[in-house]
């Protein structure tokens, strides 16, 4: 998508455009279509009720063409064929107030009757067609994406590094089973499924079988095993990541089918103790996982006048290992002495504040 704005810029612009003062930004209120439709015929229910009891109480200025009184039974009646515009004529207002109050009460509630019932009914369908028709055009459409599974503080990191790494956010899909996770994501601008991961259908629901990067960012190591092994028998053909937080399962999560794992209290603890050992290390490596400033690491093809120089020639930048041939080999491997063609660089560089 060409010239995306990030999602808090666009509330910025927003906000601007209507006040100088910042607004907070509330949660969007949803009801299903069965919900909103009850509480619209209650609303309906409610303005016969009021006709009903403006014509009993002034039954008097009413005729009744059969025995000319008008019950409790007739003013239920009266109401309900004038509020819907049936008006069969068989009981008929004879005075002047009668008249008065039908022109300027009932008149305008028939209306709003009309429009309570018919139009909110229309549009919650329209409503409902029109998300259907989108979210149908969004399946047909989304393919080659990335699916982020958990969006807490691990998946929001792995979304931010993919966007300052050049990744389209409308190819990025959001799955997480919190509500506040999904509302979060949509503000950001993300599309987001809110269900449990380990069930197919949700994961059918992101498209997974046409994606080509699965993250997965789960609080379990047992649910992150399980997503690993259906998203694999789903999609035989994807890059899949998994961190989780315990190194005993990362073998588990390998044999699972996961191309990349991350163990998180491994890698923090190692952290930990190279900042003890040496302040300046533990900074140099914070530095690097983050973005943004400073250093960051990052991975290009080799250009056409780096063909046939030496790793540590590079200027610019430091290359710390090379990809040839789909293999990872390090700056000191005397197999990639001299760049070649079709290589790519795994480079240590200077952080672009704009990413």
């Amino acid at each position: 998508m060409n010239g995306f704005v990030p999602g808090s810029h666009r509330r910025e612009l927003a906000n601007r455009s209507w006040t100088h003062e910042p607004l907070i930004s509330l949660p969007a209120r949803t009801a299903s279509p069965l919900v909103e439709l009850g509480r619209r015929a209650l609303l309906a229910l409610l303005l016969v009720g009021f006709v009903v009891a403006l014509v009993w109480f002034d039954r008097h200025s009413y005729t009744d063409n059969y025995d000319g009184a008008v019950s409790l039974v007739d003013a239920i009646y009266y109401a309900t064929v004038t509020i819907t515009t049936t008006g069969y004529g068989d009981i008929t207002p004879v005075t002047t107030t009668a008249r008065l109050l039908n022109a300027i009460l009932v008149t305008p509630l028939r209306i709003g009757f009309l429009v309570l019932l018919v139009g909110t009914t229309l549009q919650v369908l329209a409503n409902q067609g029109r998300r259907i028709f989108k979210d149908g055009r969004w399946r047909k459409n989304m393919r080659n994406h990335v699916v982020v599974v958990g969006y807490g503080t691990k998946g929001k990191s792995a979304v931010d590094t993919l966007e300052a790494n050049g990744t389209n956010p409308a190819q990025i899909v959001i799955i997480d089973g919190r509500p506040t996770a999904v509302s979060d994501a949509n503000l950001r601008g993300f599309a987001a499924i809110e269900g449990d991961a380990t069930r197919r259908d949700i994961l059918r629901r992101a498209e997974i079988m046409k994606a080509r990067e699965i993250i997965i960012t789960l609080d379990r190591d047992d649910s992150a095993i399980l997503v690993t092994l259906t998203v694999r028998q789903l999609n035989p053909r994807a890059h899949v990541v998994v961190a989780v937080r315990e190194d005993d399962n990362a073998s588990l999560v390998r044999q699972s089918g996961a191309n990349a794992v991350i163990t998180s209290s491994e890698a923090v603890g190692r952290l930990l103790g190279l900042s003890a050992v040496s302040p300046n290390l533990g900074t140099v490596i914070e530095d690097l996982l983050s973005s943004r400033e400073g250093l960051e690491v990052g991975e290009r093809q080799v250009t056409a006048d780096e063909v046939g120089r030496a790793p540590g020639d590079v200027g610019g930048e430091r290359v710390i290992a090379v990809v040839r041939n789909k293999t990872l080999r390090r700056f000191y491997d005397p197999t990639v002495a001299r760049l070649e063609t079709g290589d790519q660089v795994v480079v240590v560089r200077r952080a672009s504040p704009d990413g």
